[in-house]
């Protein structure tokens, strides 16, 4: 049976509140953005937006309250509760990765190179489960922000926190040394939900916005004899469409669609291989 209203959670604020809202746009439901700051309406689908803090959107996914969720994967994986969300997809934004860091004076070569030392964190259970694998002892130390000063103040000898670029830990005069998570946004669901028609189209709305994001639709002619080397020189193409071309014996027309950028160099070796009339075309959708 299918619920009155599907719900989605998505940050009310924070890196991928902005993302996640032009995801549900691209898939095609229109968002209603009234009084209530709270919950945003589709009003060409029956859905409501919940819009929460990252950290409780895992307790609504969890317990049933949303039924779907985007939040980063790091945030998933610090959840330890009864009832865990399931990871749906990747959604390709809000990349950045768990590392450790420290001085770049501290000695590290390896995991192993924590053992007896503080290290200050955010997320402590990802960092635990991280440690435990490895078979280090080390005491972990929570803070909820500004993880960065810890050694600075002499809180911890290193440090397990997001980075994405690296210009915070250089100003603070730290080095990553290792990953931990490897994180981007996530869609996820509820253990709770159950598949129907609104739910499946959600899921493969948003697989498609994902597939044809940076996505190209490529068109030339080539001559029969290059037809492997050209198709070899398409950046994350299944195989192509080939078809005659009237009046050509030598040659065929080329269709593909190719799952990464195609860059000014890809198409100067397709020519020296023998492409001709290239055409290089973005994709609005795809499923």
């Amino acid at each position: 049976m299918q619920p009155d209203r599907l719900k989605i959670a998505v940050q009310k604020g924070g890196r991928l509140s902005d993302d996640s809202l032009d995801l549900v746009a691209a898939a095609g439901f229109r968002i209603v953005r009234g009084v209530n700051e709270l919950v945003y309406r589709i009003d060409n689908a029956p859905i409501d937006l919940l819009r929460l803090r990252d950290d409780d959107i895992p307790t609504f996914v969890g317990d049933g309250v949303a039924d779907f969720g985007i939040i980063g994967r790091n945030v998933l994986r610090e959840r330890i509760g009864r009832s865990q969300p399931i990871e749906v997809m990747p959604l390709g934004f809000g990349r950045c990765d768990l590392k450790i860091a420290a001085p770049a004076e501290f000695d590290y070569e390896g995991p192993q190179s924590l053992a007896g030392k503080r290290i200050a964190t955010s997320y402590p259970n990802v960092l635990s489960a991280f440690l435990k694998e490895r078979d280090v002892r080390a005491e972990v130390v929570y803070m909820r922000g500004a993880v960065e000063v810890a050694p600075r103040l002499g809180l911890a000898q290193a440090i397990c926190d997001l980075v994405s670029t690296g210009a915070t830990l250089e100003m603070n005069g730290l080095v990553a040394f290792d990953t931990v998570l490897e994180s981007e946004a996530v869609l996820v669901r509820s253990p709770k939900l159950q598949s129907c028609a609104l739910s499946d189209s959600i899921i493969a709305r948003f697989r498609g916005v994902i597939a044809s994001r940076g996505a190209k639709y490529v068109m030339m002619n080539a001559p029969k004899d290059r037809l492997s080397v050209i198709s070899g020189l398409l950046p994350g193409a299944e195989a192509p469409t080939v078809t005659p071309l009237a009046g050509r014996d030598d040659a065929v027309a080329v269709h593909a669609v190719c799952q990464e950028n195609v860059f000014w160099e890809t198409l100067e070796k397709l020519k020296a291989a023998g492409a001709s009339s290239i055409l290089v075309l973005p994709i609005e959708k795809m499923m």
